[in-house]
């Protein structure tokens, strides 16, 4: 992916700040540095400081600067703070809140599904299912026909309010994802079968088996993110 000045930014402070160089509640340094540290101009680290406030790591004081936020305050919904917070947070509480709101939301959804897909529903589930079958080995191909999976199956439920949550959903999804993918014989013929019986729960219209199979994914997935944190 290529990135531009202001994205690298973005990414190179966001990281400074959720790693706890700099503190929440602490000031950044002034634009005046962060454009000699960078080489870069005033408008550039506005965009980044925009974005930053925008992902809730900052927040702008008037006449005072930038600071950062309390960890609370983050968007833990957006796919970078997730990453971010990841790579550099071991707390076992964080890894729980993730597994309870994926325990809250994704068996319900595929419940749903189960009771209300369709026949070009099942067909694009299918689909990003033989992608990550056919994509076992490659990590990042393997993850992204992994999202489109999840997003089939959020939208086969056909409820324009809950489609409104699919970023944050497939934000928490991906940062999990990102770090729990195994592509070993120990874990990812496992991965792949559960996958497959979410979808045959699905398509034999069985909202029991359904829900239990989003259980049983979630449960797995738990474990190898607790196993490498």
């Amino acid at each position: 992916m290529n990135l531009n000045k202001t994205d690298r930014i973005v990414i190179t402070l966001g990281k400074q700040i959720v790693s706890g160089k700099y503190l929440p509640g602490a000031a950044l340094p002034a634009e005046t540095e962060l454009c000699e540290e960078f080489e870069t101009s005033r408008n550039i680290i506005r965009e980044v400081f925009r974005s930053l406030t925008a992902k809730r790591l900052i927040e702008i004081r008037r006449y005072y600067g930038a600071f950062v936020t309390l960890r609370n305050q983050w968007n833990y919904l957006d796919t970078d703070v997730l990453q971010w917070v990841l790579e550099n947070d071991a707390d076992p509480h964080l890894i729980a809140a993730m597994s309870e709101v994926r325990n809250l939301v994704e068996p319900v959804i595929a419940r749903w599904a189960a009771e209300r897909a369709t026949s070009q529903d099942l067909a694009q589930i299918e689909s990003a299912l033989n992608e990550m079958i056919a994509n076992n080995q490659n990590r990042e191909a393997f993850n992204e026909a992994d999202i489109r999976y999840h997003e089939a199956v959020l939208r086969s439920v056909h409820n324009p309010v809950l489609e409104q949550l699919s970023v944050a959903i497939s934000s928490l999804q991906r940062a999990v994802f990102e770090r729990t993918w195994k592509g070993d014989e120990a874990n990812m013929p496992q991965t792949l079968r559960e996958h497959k019986a979410l979808f045959d729960a699905i398509r034999l219209q069985n909202g029991d088996a359904a829900e239990q199979a989003a259980y049983t994914m979630i449960a797995s997935s738990t474990h190898r993110l607790k196993e490498i944190t």
